[in-house]
Order: structure tokens, then sequence, then C-alpha cells
């Protein structure tokens, strides 16, 4: 475990990447960014290399479904490096949309073992660095975000889906971005409490399960005094009998004396 550990967040790391790539390319200037190509081009190769060492001990027992999502994700990603820029062409914008959606599906993938149901505080940690990300990701893509707190902001009630109206986003950027804060707060959040609910139940069911051992510990408590007693009651009883005369001892028919004789 311990090895697989680094090539596990350098995967991670390589698909975060292309995040940030993806807008790079659709507010470049120039139409295209070497930064953002790199990032795609880099995240495949790195899930391609991270599909063969896990192939002889992981690949066969994984389900037939996200093995399709593996190649579809690695096949998006070069296209989205190969393909015109998202700013002149629609299906290219189109493209780069489902592979950051297919991203995000092998990202918290990644990040399932951290997202158990009962590992709170790492559930918390993680909300709370989405929540971090996002919120700087929309100061970055929307003007009317000023600030980092203003970008934290419409980022929680972007995730919360409460939309209080008083800042919206205005870009197409920042419109698809949000899209994506969406789903991560519909994730993340249900996780959280989720988490905290079980934590709730399995709080109830101890407390359950204690009360029924006591009173299982008082029934045999109770049942070996009573063992106790009835036992000692029985010796009492054999004291106080007269004691069993023992039998007399029988004579064979051949050892009787002969009239005759």
């Amino acid at each position: 475990m311990p090895s697989r550990l680094p090539r596990h967040w350098l995967l991670l790391c390589s698909l975060v990447a292309t995040i940030p790539a993806f807008y790079l390319e659709l507010l470049s200037p120039g139409g295209s960014s070497p930064v953002a190509t790199a990032a795609y081009l880099i995240a495949a190769l790195t899930v391609v290399l991270s599909g063969r060492r896990q192939h002889q001990h992981v690949h066969a027992r994984q389900p037939r479904l996200r093995r399709v999502l593996t190649r579809l994700l690695i096949g998006g990603l070069v296209a989205a490096a190969l393909l015109p820029p998202s700013s002149t062409s629609a299906p290219a914008l189109v493209l780069r949309s489902l592979t950051a959606v297919l991203t995000l599906m092998h990202m918290v993938w990644c990040l399932r073992h951290l997202l158990a149901r009962d590992s709170l505080p790492a559930l918390l940690g993680t909300a709370l660095g989405v929540l971090l990300l996002c919120g700087a990701g929309f100061w970055w893509l929307e003007p009317l975000t000023p600030t980092l707190a203003d970008g934290l902001w419409l980022a929680f009630t972007t995730a919360a889906t409460v939309g209080y109206g008083d800042v919206v986003p205005s870009t197409p950027a920042s419109k698809i971005f949000s899209v994506f804060v969406v789903l991560l707060g519909f994730g993340i959040l249900s996780l959280v409490t989720a988490s905290i609910a079980a934590m709730w139940v399995e709080t109830t069911e101890r407390q359950v399960e204690r009360d029924i051992l006591q009173d299982l510990h008082a029934e045999i408590g109770q049942l070996r005094t009573e063992l106790r007693a009835t036992h000692a009651e029985l010796q009492a009883l054999q004291r106080r009998l007269p004691p069993t005369p023992a039998p007399a001892p029988t004579i064979a028919p051949d050892d009787q004396p002969s009239g005759n004789s």
C-alpha cells in the first residue's frame, strides 16, 4: 500500500491540473494554450501508466463499466489536447466538457477510501478543500466576484443550491464552472450529511447494544445465583437422607450345599 500511495496522488494531481487547463484553453486570447495542451497529455499518460501498473492486481476485478469509462477518459484527454480551441469550436467545447465530467468521476474513484461514510474528519477536510478551490475558481472566472470572499460565497451558495441571487455567474466560463460546482456540492454535502447521520445512528445502536448486554449479564448472574442455591439445597437434602443399606450378597446355584452329601 505505501508503494502505491505516491502513484495514487500523482494520478490525482494530474487529473486536478486538467480543470484549470480547461479554463486556460477557453479563456486564452490566442485561442490555444500550450500549458493546457501539456496538462491534458500528461494526465492521459498518467492514467495509461496507472492502468498498466494495476493490470495484474486490480484490472481483472474491475467492473466492465469502469474500464470503459477509463478508456473514454484517456481518449477524451488526448482529443482535448488535439482539438481546435473551444472558443471557436462548439463540438470541441462539448467534448472537453464531457472529458471534465469523466475526470471528476475518476477523481472521486481515486478518493473513494477517503470518502468513506465513517471518516467524518476526512470528509470535512475534503469539503473545505473543494469549497476553497471552487471559491478561487469563481474569483478567477467571474468578474462580479472581485475578492476571494465573494468567490467563496458564490461557491457556497452554488454548491448548496441555495441561490440567493445577490451574486450569479454572468460569463460562459463561470456558468460552465457552476455546473461542476453543483455536481461537487451534491456529492460532497450528501456524503458529509450521511456521515453525520451515520454517527448518530451508530451512537443509538451502541447504546441499545450496551443496554441489551447489561440485561444479559444481569440475567446470567441471576441464573448462576439460582443454580448455586439449587445445588446447595440438593447437597443439604442428601445429608439429611438416611444412608442406603448395602445389598445382601447373592449365592450362586452351584455354590449351594447338596442334600445327598
